[in-house]
């Protein structure tokens, strides 16, 4: 990145984190939705250079790590048919179902592939037109639109052997959901970048207005989270409860019109389930009856749907933002990413995987609830 250096600033980071002590006056809590931002604010320690007053929490912004149990399931059952191709991301491999992962299934014999685009999997359906390619179609809004361009793609080929097991979500109904719950203490949100590149900003002014909560849209670099947090914080202290957008120069307003186009055809807003948050309103998407034929569940019939059981783990408390990964017991102990218990320590973008990542298990010891 041409201008990566100039926005970690050390210098300038300090300046920002001395403002937000300037403007604090009472206690604070936001929460970023995004798991790109988690690791951000993990690995440079940005969270360590605000004022004890600041608390950040970290939400449900990991899209591996909200993937439901049942999603997983399916995914191994399917892969586990004769004559199926299961095509995943890479990041979908280890994530735990009822009874063992994708990875698992694969050295059961499933072929089980990782590829790097969902267009990928449209070649390998053209490649191999005698097996059943199936693309497990997992994100946001940041992932949908390529994924709707692979079913587009697909339908253009005219592939009868391609199918799409899609457990999309969308994060503004998530934010609502934290919001309700009964363990809420966030008072303020850093939108996700990505998501609203594609989206614009025009979601998140009614949870704003309804909610009484700030929403700034934030980058992924030290000083992008730093001055949404300022803005936050000031907004807060103001007793205000707005939309901002420092991150001008990637966000507009509108978003990416031709990616929201695209999504319209080929998806349509349904209910989903959530792991660690449950059921939530209008927050997932599923192919439109135009794209019915490219529908894995219709096309494999029904398969088995698991049971989520969090055990020791407390992975749902931290995706609602009511726990830190610290405050487990199990964190760096019993749970590590070698013997991960789970999702949220699995996931590449999982918070827990960002602290042990860069802070170590000895991170355990400093919020033990």
């Amino acid at each position: 990145m041409k201008y990566r250096d100039e926005y970690r600033d050390a210098a300038a980071a300090r300046r920002l984190a001395d403002a937000i002590a300037r403007a604090v006056t009472r206690p604070w809590t936001l929460m970023e939705v995004c798991g790109g931002q988690t690791h951000a604010i993990v690995r440079f320690g940005i969270d360590a250079l605000l004022p004890r007053e600041v608390t950040l929490m970290h939400g449900p912004g990991c899209p591996v790590c909200v993937t439901p149990v049942e999603y997983v399931d399916k995914a191994i059952e399917i892969a586990g048919r004769p004559g199926v191709i299961l095509c995943s991301f890479g990041d979908m491999l280890r994530v735990p179902g009822s009874d063992g992962d994708l990875f698992a299934a694969k050295s059961r014999g499933a072929d089980v592939r990782m590829v790097y685009s969902p267009l990928d999997a449209v070649e390998i359906a053209r490649a191999e037109p005698s097996r059943q390619v199936v693309f497990f179609a997992v994100g946001f809004e940041t992932t949908a639109p390529a994924n709707a361009m692979a079913a587009y793609r697909a339908n253009q080929l005219s592939l009868a052997n391609f199918s799409m097991l899609v457990s999309h979500v969308l994060v503004p109904p998530a934010m609502r959901a934290v919001l309700e719950g009964p363990g809420n203490r966030v008072q303020g949100f850093l939108a996700a970048g990505h998501v609203c590149t594609i989206m614009g900003l025009a979601d998140y002014a009614p949870i704003a207005r309804r909610y009484g909560v700030p929403i700034v849209a934030a980058g992924f670099e030290p000083l992008d989270i730093l001055e949404a947090l300022y803005l936050c914080v000031r907004q807060l202290e103001e007793g205000r409860a707005e939309v901002e957008n420092p991150y001008s120069r990637v966000v507009t307003p509108a978003g990416n019109r031709a990616a929201q186009a695209l999504m319209g055809e080929v998806f349509r807003v349904i209910p989903r389930r959530w792991r660690g948050l449950g059921d939530i309103p209008d927050s997932g998407l599923a192919l439109t009856d135009a794209y019915a034929g490219l529908d894995a569940e219709r096309r494999f019939g029904r398969v088995c749907e698991g049971d989520e059981a969090e055990g020791e783990c407390l992975s749902g408390l931290v995706l609602r933002g009511e726990r830190k990964p610290t405050q487990c017991p199990a964190f760096g102990v019993r749970c590590t990413p070698e013997r991960p218990l789970g999702v949220t320590m699995v996931s590449s973008e999982g918070a827990c995987a960002a602290y042990f990542r860069y802070r170590g298990a000895t991170a355990a010891t400093e919020g033990a609830a």
